[in-house]
């Protein structure tokens, strides 16, 4: 995933003038460090974007690493679309605006993380984060109009699993070190089981949840 010039870019979740009645969720924010930003940036970041990135987690208080992506899934950058809920708030709120090539180091409070419960042991209940990031492609993800079309090949306003799974496969391609069919289909049941609300085998432009989609 992406980055980074001392942008000292500070984002919050929700922008709220009045500060009567804020909660300390409302005013924590998502601290953003631009280590390494190319030059040459013509394309950045942005919801409903597929982003393929590697990332480092980290406990904030002790320095702990807890994640490592280049030690999963035998060192594959992460395929994941911007904005939807694949990763945590913190991460969606900091990967925005990125640069193919760029490289942050980020700060997530714990509302925007794993909050008051933690994670699996891993990460402990109200536990600042930080991330190292590395974004390598941003790519038109399923939640824009142009990828919707793209992906409907027969043109019935609706994507069916063999759609899905042919365009998932061309951009696999890209990746330097080609995914296998077990990852690819876990990935494409992953897509259904998250965007096909009605189970009926088919993403409809609602559950595929385009923005404001009124060609379609």
């Amino acid at each position: 995933m992406h980055f980074l010039v001392r942008l000292a870019v500070f984002l919050s979740l929700c922008g709220c003038s009045n500060a009567q009645g804020q909660t300390k969720e409302d005013t924590e924010e998502v601290k953003i460090e631009v280590l390494h930003r190319p030059e040459n940036c013509s394309k950045t970041s942005r919801k409903g974007d597929l982003l393929n990135a590697h990332y480092d987690g980290y406990l904030a208080k002790d320095g702990s690493k807890f994640y490592c992506s280049r030690t999963q899934d035998e060192g594959h950058p992460k395929w994941f679309v911007l904005g939807v809920g694949h990763v945590i708030k913190g991460l969606d709120i900091a990967m925005m605006d990125m640069c193919p090539g760029e490289k942050r180091k980020v700060i997530i409070p714990p509302s925007f993380a794993y909050g008051k419960e933690g994670y699996e042991g891993k990460i402990p209940p109200n536990a600042t984060l930080m991330f190292e990031i590395e974004l390598y492609a941003v790519t038109k993800g399923p939640r824009s109009i142009e990828t919707f079309k793209q992906i409907d090949t027969d043109n019935d306003r609706q994507l069916s699993k063999a759609e899905i799974e042919l365009y998932l496969q061309k951009d696999f391609e890209k990746d330097e070190k080609p995914r296998d069919k077990s990852y690819q289909k876990a990935v494409l049941e992953d897509i259904f089981k998250k965007n096909d609300h009605n189970g009926d085998g088919f993403i409809s432009p609602k559950e595929y949840n385009v923005h404001q989609h009124d060609e379609l």
